[in-house]
């Protein structure tokens, strides 16, 4: 007889968990939470990564779930003996489908399951025939759950949450870039010896241990074959700890930078995935979820991007989108970023055009249920990004964009830019600041001598979010210690997280952000300012060097209270040396109650 089993996992607030196995010959009514990770498990006939029948390419499993009127097709995978992360298991009998209810209620669905030559990645449902499984039914009744929920889209400069409906502002870790090339992975090792660019130092010849990160691990924290990936999960424990909520990983750099990290059996393999290397991937991602942290799939570097089907998407593009999407679409907050520096540039000339880039973006829309985040990143070139990107405003299936910014100066002005374009498209993209300059340094770590986190603090982070950007993740450049592909440590950075906290927690706990736009020609200043208002009601006045600077109040009637916030070291609101602005001229603002020349925040707010 075969089984099936059902596993349910939920992450935040919950630590349940649950098992059930039935018969194949009838229903199953099962209880879970709105929110909550399921796992349908299904018993097929015993196959084999490396087997003569491909289970990637020649089978393939949805199961449609159905409230209602409302359907969600989901696609199942290929699992081996079922607990591969922990086995090891090349071959077995298990399939498995995930799926995370977003709406409380009955729910129904339905197995089809079917076996043909390349029906993975056909887009007839009637493709191949039914085998196995094929047909099985069930319930399951979700109930309400007070949950965040997951991190959706909102056709606007913003992210949000479903459950609750607060909106996301992103700051986090984008180096290492290569954070899945982590040693206790199975079939994780390098690849052929990276070729570094121009100049460019790789520092890091191992795969990543996280050494300093595995006394940030806990009692009770996930580990796999009895203790491995206390360093993964530590420095995860770690980045949450200080208050971030996003970590930038490639899943495929083969023939890129790193050269250590793909989902294959192997570094020239394309049709066959490690079950058992994903099972321990989806490991670390459930921890991400139960942090809070969201996975920023960055699926391809610029070296590789013509790597899959020459850059089209067709068979092996579609097959490993396939499996991206069927095995992480269901967390409960995603980026899935087509590619960094995706594009031809001149040192890497080989890359893809517009309508490449709008194939593989579509294929994500229509294929993934749960209508995760997408995004592209860009070149750091302001020109480039230009002749790249004019082409995909007003593309509704993509997003918004991941920047990389080669001058820090021009950060502030170009998230505007592209804020300004993407709304006058009738499609407004979220815009990230996920890369910045100059390349060999990134940000600094703490212990430089000379390290730029000052300015950094300035011209990128509150550059960023002043001018209705969502959000930043920190790049680490190439020759720092602790670099892009080398660290090992994230409290290399103790300090910068810190910083970027406090901008967060400003913005959450003290502006209707979403209501906001930027308006820097409502002040007079000598040094770097940024303005973010909703006029006539509240302004918020970046300073990089302190006061005095002006304000224009002369098309409002109403007074403002004064108000300032210290961006390096948080905290409350304090007061400087004018509390109250009138109305009806320019407006010189006070000061801050420290002329220490350092960043200040002004607060103004109408009476």
């Amino acid at each position: 007889m075969k089984y099936r089993f059902l596993s349910s996992v939920f992450l935040l607030p919950f630590s349940a968990m649950l098992f059930f196995q039935c018969g194949t010959g009838g229903d199953t009514h099962l209880v879970v939470n709105q929110w909550e990770k399921v796992t349908l498990t299904f018993e097929g006939p015993e196959l084999s990564e490396q087997g003569p029948d491909n289970p990637f390419l020649n089978y393939r499993l949805m199961v449609q779930f159905s409230l209602g009127d409302y359907k969600m097709n989901i696609p199942g995978f290929f699992a081996a003996d079922g607990h591969a992360g922990e086995s090891g298991a090349e071959k077995g009998r298990i399939w498995k489908v995930h799926f995370r209810p977003s709406q409380a209620g009955n729910w129904s669905y339905s197995t089809s399951f079917r076996k043909g030559e390349r029906v993975a990645i056909s887009e007839d449902a009637n493709s191949g025939e039914p085998t196995a499984f094929d047909g099985e039914k069930g319930m399951l009744e979700v109930l309400p759950a007070d949950h965040r929920g997951r991190l959706i889209t909102t056709n606007q400069r913003y992210l949000k949450y479903a459950g609750n409906n607060a909106f996301f502002l992103k700051g986090g870790a984008d180096s290492p870039e290569n954070f899945l090339a982590y040693h206790e992975f199975d079939g994780t090792h390098k690849g052929e010896s990276p070729q570094a660019r121009d100049g460019e130092a790789t520092g890091q010849p191992e795969l990543h241990k996280y050494e300093p990160h595995i006394g940030d691990w806990n009692a009770g924290d996930p580990v796999w074959h009895g203790d491995k990936g206390k360093g993964i999960i530590g420095a995860l424990n770690y980045l949450a700890g200080k208050g971030m909520n996003s970590v930038y990983f490639l899943t495929m750099n083969i023939g890129g930078d790193g050269r250590d990290v793909w989902p294959y059996t192997g570094y020239a393999e394309r049709q066959r995935f490690d079950c058992s290397k994903l099972d321990q991937w989806e490991i670390v991602f459930d921890h991400m979820d139960k942090l809070g942290l969201m996975l920023h799939v960055v699926t391809q570097e610029t070296e590789n991007e013509k790597l899959l089907d020459d850059g089209n998407t067709t068979f092996e593009r579609k097959l490993y989108y396939r499996e991206l999407i069927a095995r992480f679409s269901h967390h409960l907050a995603v980026t899935w970023n087509m590619g960094e520096e995706n594009g031809p540039a001149g040192f890497s000339p080989n890359g893809q055009n517009t309508e490449q880039r709008k194939a593989m973006v579509q294929y994500f829309k229509d294929h993934d249920p749960y209508q995760n985040f997408v995004v592209i990143h860009t070149h750091s070139n302001l020109d480039l990004i230009d002749e790249l990107f004019d082409p995909m405003l007003g593309f509704t299936p993509l997003d918004g964009m991941s920047l990389q910014i080669g001058n820090p100066d021009n950060i502030h002005s170009a998230t505007k830019n592209w804020i300004v374009k993407s709304q006058k498209s009738g499609h407004p993209w979220v815009i990230n600041l996920d890369e910045l300059g100059p390349a060999n340094r990134g940000i600094d770590p703490d212990d430089r001598e000379d390290n730029n986190q000052d300015s950094m603090r300035n011209k990128v982070l509150w550059a960023n979010l002043m001018a209705g950007g969502g959000g930043v993740e920190w790049y680490f450049g190439y020759l720092n210690h602790n670099n892009d592909l080398g660290c090992e440590d994230w409290r290399s950075r103790d300090r910068l997280w810190d910083y970027t906290r406090f901008a967060l927690e400003f913005f959450q706990e003290n502006l209707p952000f979403t209501q906001m736009e930027s308006r820097d020609d409502l002040i007079e200043y000598l040094h770097t300012a940024y303005c973010y208002t909703l006029e006539h009601e509240l302004y918020a006045i970046y300073l990089s060097q302190g006061g005095p600077c002006k304000l224009d109040l002369r098309d409002t009637m109403h007074s403002f209270a004064v108000e300032w916030y210290n961006p390096r070291t948080g905290g409350p609101l304090v007061k400087g040396t004018v509390e109250q602005l009138t109305p009806g001229s320019l407006v010189d603002i006070g000061l801050p109650p420290e002329t220490d020349n350092k960043d200040w925040v002004a607060l103004i707010k109408r009476i």
